[in-house]
C-alpha cells in the first residue's frame, strides 16, 4: 500500500465498557477520548488521496472480481462463438448457398475484414467515450446482424451481413480486455487476464457442441415463407444469443472502467465504482473505504474531450478528423513505443494468418479426411459437383472432431493461468509460438486421419497459450489513453493476416493444401523469434 495512507490506524469510533465500577464522569471522559480518536481518524482519512493502483488494492479482491470475470468471460465467449460458427456451418451451408472453395475463403475473409475495420474504430471511441458504452454497442451489432444472416437467401446478402457482424465483433474483442484489466490488482492481473482468455475456449466448445447437436438434425428443418430454413440457419440464430445477452448485462449491471473515469477527470464516478468493489469484496466487514479522493489524472476532462464539431463539412475539417482519428497510430510508432509496436505488428499478423487461416478450415479438412481417407491433404483434387453432392446426409463425425479440437484448448489454458504471473507473458508467447510452428508442420506430414486429429489437437492446445500471453502483454505495454486504440490497431493488423490466410487456403485447398499449411508453420516460427524482442511486463503497474 502506498505511503499516502500508511499512517492510517483502523480504530473503532466508539467503545463502551459496561462496568459498574466506573463513575458517570469517568464514562463521559472516556466518550470524549473515543470521540477525539474518531475525529482524528476522520481527519486523517479525509486527507488521503489514492492513485488508481492504490485504490484498486484498497478495494480488495473477491466477489466483485469473480462476477466481473464471469460477465466479461461470457462476452469473450460470445465473440468466439460468432467467429467460429462460420467454420462449423460451411460443410453444409456451402450446398444451400452454392459455394466453391474460393467463395468459402471470401466469406470467412469478409468476417475478418469487418473485424479489422471495427477493431480500430471501436477501440478509438472506447478511449474517448468509455469502454462500457462501446461494449454494449458492439455486442449488439454482433448479435443482431449475426442472427439476421440466418435469413439470407443469397450468398451476396449473407456475405454483407457477416461483414457487419464482424464489424461488431472487432469492437468487443480488444475493448473487453482493456475494460477487464483496469479493474485488476497488479499482482493478480496476469492470472486474471489469462482466466478471461480461457472463455474463448468455452465459446469454441459451445459453438462446436451446438454444431454437433443442431446441424446434423434433419428434424429441425422447416419452411419459413419461401426460405428453406435448414438446421445450419437455426444454428446461426442460437450463436447470436450470447452476444445479445452480454450486451443486456453490460447495459443494466456493469460500471464504467474506473481507470477511464480517472483519466477523463470523473473522480466522483470513479470513487463510486471503487466503493462498489469494496462493498462486494468485503461483505460483512465494518472496515470503511477511504473516500477522500483520487490523485490527479494524467489528463483532465477537457484534454480528452473531442473538440466541437464544425458547422458544415469542409475539406479542412475532414482532414482534421482523419488526423485526429489516426493520431493514436502515430503515437504507437513514436519514441519508446516504436520497437514494441513494430514487434507486435509482426506477431499479430503472423499468428492470425496461421491460427485463423488453419482453424477456420478444420471442419472442412476433417470432412475431406472422413470422405477420402488419410490426411486432410491426401486427396485434394475435388470438383465442385462432387463436393456439393457430399453435403447430405451430414456426417456427425466432423463435428465430433471439431468438438475434440476445441476441448484440446483446456490444458493450454490451465497452464497459462498457473504460470503467467510466474514466468511472464514474453517467455510463454515465444515458446508457444515455436511449438505451434512444429505442430503445424506435422499436420502436413501425417498420413492417417487419426494422426491428423491428434496433431490438430496439439496445435489447439499449444497455440491458445500464445493468444493468452498476447492478451496480457497487449494490455500492459501501453498507457490508458492508448490501450484500447493499440489493441484495436493490432487486432486490425491480425485481421489482415486472417483475411490473407483464409483467401490463400480458399485458393489452394483444392489443388495444393500443403502450401498454406507450410506457410502457417513458417510464419509462426518467425513470430516466435520476434517475440523475444518484446520488453518484459510481468506484474508492472498500468500507466
Amino acid at each position: 500500500m502506498g505511503d499516502a495512507h500508511a499512517d492510517i490506524v483502523w480504530e473503532p469510533l466508539l467503545v463502551r465498557k459496561n462496568s459498574e465500577s466506573k463513575s458517570e464522569s469517568d464514562e463521559e471522559d472516556e466518550d470524549e477520548v473515543v470521540f477525539e480518536r474518531g475525529e482524528r481518524y476522520a481527519t486523517r482519512i479525509s486527507s488521503v488521496k489514492l492513485s488508481h493502483e492504490e485504490a484498486i488494492e484498497e478495494a480488495g479482491f473477491g466477489l466483485f472480481h469473480g462476477l466481473l470475470l464471469v460477465i466479461c468471460g461470457w462476452a469473450n465467449a460470445s465473440d468466439a462463438v460468432e467467429i467460429l460458427c462460420v467454420s462449423f456451418l460451411l460443410p453444409t451451408a456451402r450446398c444451400d448457398l452454392q459455394l466453391s472453395s474460393s467463395d468459402m475463403g471470401i466469406l470467412m475473409a469478409s468476417l475478418f475484414l469487418g473485424m479489422m475495420i471495427g477493431g480500430y474504430t471501436w477501440g478509438y471511441f472506447a478511449d474517448r467515450r468509455g469502454r462500457r458504452k462501446v461494449l454494449v454497442a458492439s455486442l449488439t451489432v454482433n448479435g443482431v446482424f449475426g442472427a439476421l444472416a440466418s435469413l439470407a437467401p443469397r450468398f451476396w446478402l449473407f456475405l454483407l451481413l457477416r461483414f457487419i457482424s464482424g464489424f461488431g465483433v472487432g469492437g468487443s474483442i480488444p475493448v473487453i480486455f482493456s475494460y477487464f484489466s483496469e479493474f485488476q490488482p497488479r499482482l493478480r492481473r496476469g492470472a486474471m487476464i489469462s482466466a478471461l482468455a480461457t472463455f474463448w475456449m468455452a465459446g469454441n466448445i459451445l459453438a462446436a457442441g451446438l454444431a454437433w447437436l443442431v446441424i446434423p438434425s434433419t428434424a429441425l428443418r422447416f419452411q419459413l415463407g419461401g426460405l428453406d430454413f435448414q438446421s445450419w440457419r437455426l444454428f446461426m440464430v442460437l450463436c447470436a444469443v450470447p452476444s445479445l445477452s452480454s450486451a443486456v448485462v453490460f447495459k443494466l449491471a456493469m460500471p464504467e472502467s474506473p481507470k477511464f473515469l480517472i483519466e477523463t477527470g470523473c473522480h466522483a464516478e470513479a470513487l463510486k465504482v471503487f466503493k462498489k468493489m469494496f462493498v462486494l469484496n468485503h461483505r460483512g466487514s465494518a472496515k470503511p473505504f477511504p473516500m477522500a479522493g483520487l490523485l490527479n489524472s494524467l489528463e483532465d476532462r477537457h484534454s480528452s474531450a473531442s473538440p466541437p464539431a464544425n458547422s458544415g463539412v469542409t475539406a479542412r475539417g475532414l482532414c482534421d478528423c482523419i488526423r485526429r482519428g489516426t493520431a493514436p497510430i502515430r503515437q504507437l510508432f513514436n519514441g519508446v513505443l516504436a520497437s514494441r509496436s513494430t514487434a507486435l505488428t509482426i506477431i499479430f499478423y503472423c499468428i492470425s494468418f496461421g491460427y485463423y487461416g488453419l482453424w477456420m478450415w478444420f471442419p472442412e479438412l476433417f470432412k475431406r479426411a472422413e470422405e477420402d481417407g488419410g490426411s486432410p491433404c491426401a486427396n485434394v483434387t475435388r470438383s465442385r459437383r462432387e463436393s456439393n453432392e457430399s453435403c447430405y446426409p451430414v456426417k456427425t463425425a466432423v463435428y465430433m472432431e471439431g468438438f475434440l479440437t476445441a476441448l484440446a484448448n483446456l490444458p493450454g489454458n490451465i497452464f497459462t493461468i498457473l504460470l503467467m504471473d510466474r514466468i511472464g507473458g514474453r517467455a510463454l508467447l515465444s515458446s508457444s509460438l515455436l511449438l505451434s510452428s512444429v505442430s503445424v508442420f506435422f499436420i502436413w506430414e501425417v498420413t492417417t486421419k487419426t494422426q491428423s486429429l491428434i496433431m490438430c489437437c496439439v496445435f489447439s492446445g499449444v497455440s491458445v497459450i500464445s493468444w493468452n500471453a498476447l492478451d496480457v502483454i497487449g494490455t500492459e505495454l501501453y498507457p490508458t489513453q492508448l490501450r484500447s486504440s493499440a489493441l484495436g490497431f493490432f487486432t486490425g493488423v491480425g485481421r489482415v493476416g486472417a483475411i490473407m490466410g483464409n483467401v490463400v487456403f480458399g485458393q489452394l485447398v483444392d489443388t495444393n493444401c500443403a502450401v498454406p499449411i507450410l506457410c502457417v508453420s513458417i510464419l509462426l516460427l518467425t513470430s516466435g523469434v520476434v517475440a523475444l524482442r518484446l520488453p518484459r511486463t510481468k506484474q508492472v503497474e498500468l500507466t
